[in-house]
């Protein structure tokens, strides 16, 4: 198998999140302007097929909130062609901290990644981590689709990022980046996910927004919600 060569991208950071109501979400827009621009990218769909044990073992885990918890995920800005840049991500969390590593690669070679045949980059640690990762896991494969329309700020000249999530959904059948943009909605209608990812402490600016508009940090996942609904009816 060919190993991607596209970027390889290793992260660290506290990331934190909250639902935001119809009117805590225009709230917050309006209150970060000045502190925070909005990326080139503007509003951009996001779909990420997260892969799993035949009995799910891995999102069971993660919603059980424990010190530790681990998933892997294959990215795509847009719907996705074959020939497509998509990126596969394994992501770790430890007592708040996350850790994320991130190579860019394609669809076809993914398949033969999970499929058992060679590496997934051009060696080196990451490429160890994830195929040990791959290893560990019995027959991982493809579990849950989860879409969302996002709105990414970052801060001139610090580390600090926020994301602003509209209209998360999921599927769990057609689990293909190409199939549509389309799924079942997690959130009521207008409400939004704002995560807030950063390396230090939280800027003392923020946190008065937070706190003026009643906005309160939740352990919400999406691909753990749609577990929920979908599989335990709750």
């Amino acid at each position: 198998m060919g190993a991607s060569t596209g970027p390889i991208v290793v992260m660290k950071r506290y990331e934190l999140k909250y639902i935001l109501s119809p009117k805590q979400t225009e709230y917050f827009k309006k209150s970060i302007e000045g502190h925070m621009k909005e990326d080139a990218y503007g509003l951009s769909s996001i779909a990420s097929i997260y892969y799993d044990t035949a009995n799910f073992q891995l999102i069971r885990t993660s919603i059980e909130k424990p010190l530790f918890k681990e998933k892997i995920r294959l990215r795509s800005y847009g719907l996705a062609s074959e020939d497509s840049p998509v990126f596969l991500e394994l992501k770790r969390k430890a007592y708040g901290i996350v850790y994320k590593r991130r190579v860019q690669s394609t669809i076809p070679l993914v398949k033969k990644f999970f499929d058992g045949e060679g590496d997934i980059c051009a060696g080196g640690q990451i490429n160890r981590e994830i195929t040990t990762f791959r290893d560990y896991y019995p027959e991982l494969s493809p579990a849950s689709i989860i879409i969302y329309d996002r709105i990414a700020y970052y801060e001139p000249g610090g580390d600090l990022r926020l994301t602003i999530d509209h209209n998360p959904r999921y599927r769990m059948e057609h689990l293909d980046l190409t199939y549509s943009m389309e799924g079942i909605s997690l959130l009521d209608e207008g409400y939004t996910i704002l995560e807030v990812k950063v390396q230090e402490a939280m800027p003392l600016w923020l946190t008065k927004i937070l706190t003026e508009g009643k906005i309160y940090k939740t352990s919400f996942s999406k691909v753990g919600a749609a577990y929920k609904k979908q599989l335990l009816g709750t």
